[in-house]
């Protein structure tokens, strides 16, 4: 396919309309963009080559110009000196010239028109280019968004499913009679000798403590007596 083939493709491509069609449009527009990319360095490089060729092209105008001028003046001379013979020779080269400038006048506006056109293509590639990318970002965007809610999904449709409920109802059970069991370690096990008289012991100090408050809450027998004299008289 040559260059301005895939070019004209591309300008003309819808690309909403081809990431319709497509099975993978973020593949696809990854190759869309790959190909607008090999095309604009062709026609920049293209472009460049024209550049190049008008400047040889205006250097030998140069040349044949200035040829032009020297036959003319060759011719004049002759004319001086009396030479219509050298004279009718110069304007025959002088001519010659003029042909030669003519042709290449017409190959620096032909070169002029190409790379008028080259640098047109490559601003429309390059805002196709532009759009592209764009799409690309927003493309990927979306794409990990529509991964990520459908495996959100997946997990909740996974986790209504019957046998996955079934399976938390089974580890539930299995706890449930784990805690049992533990319960059951210690029913019916009667107090060791040990334990008897670790509890005495808790009930002598508790009973040692409550006659030491109810003794400091107790009233003196001085007091006790101030207070009834006060009381009768």
């Amino acid at each position: 396919m040559g260059i301005f083939t895939r070019f004209r493709d591309i300008i003309s491509a819808n690309i909403n309309a081809m990431l319709d069609r497509a099975e993978d449009p973020e593949k696809m527009i990854k190759l869309m963009i790959r190909e607008m990319e090999d095309t604009l360095v062709e026609i920049k490089a293209a472009c460049a080559g024209s550049m190049a060729e008008k400047k040889k092209v205006a250097r030998r105008q140069e040349e044949v110009q200035a040829r032009e001028r020297l036959w003319e003046e060759r011719a004049r001379l002759a004319v001086d000196k009396g030479r219509d013979d050298l004279a009718r020779e110069a304007l025959i080269e002088k001519r010659r010239f003029a042909g030669m400038a003519q042709k290449l006048d017409a190959d620096l506006m032909d070169h002029d028109g190409l790379i008028d056109q080259y640098q047109d293509d490559i601003r429309q590639l390059e805002d196709k280019l532009h759009k592209a990318r764009e799409k690309q970002r927003l493309l990927v965007q979306r794409h990990i968004h529509a991964t990520r809610t459908r495996q959100a999904r997946e997990e909740i449709r996974r986790a209504d499913n019957y046998e996955s409920m079934a399976k938390f109802d089974e580890l539930e059970q299995r706890i449930e009679r784990m805690e049992a069991e533990a319960d059951l370690v210690n029913f019916g096990r009667q107090p060791n000798l040990d334990d008897a008289f670790d509890e005495l012991a808790a009930d002598e100090d508790i009973e040692r403590e409550l006659a030491a408050i109810k003794a400091a809450q107790a009233p003196h027998p001085d007091t006790a007596s101030e207070d009834q004299d006060r009381r009768t008289s």
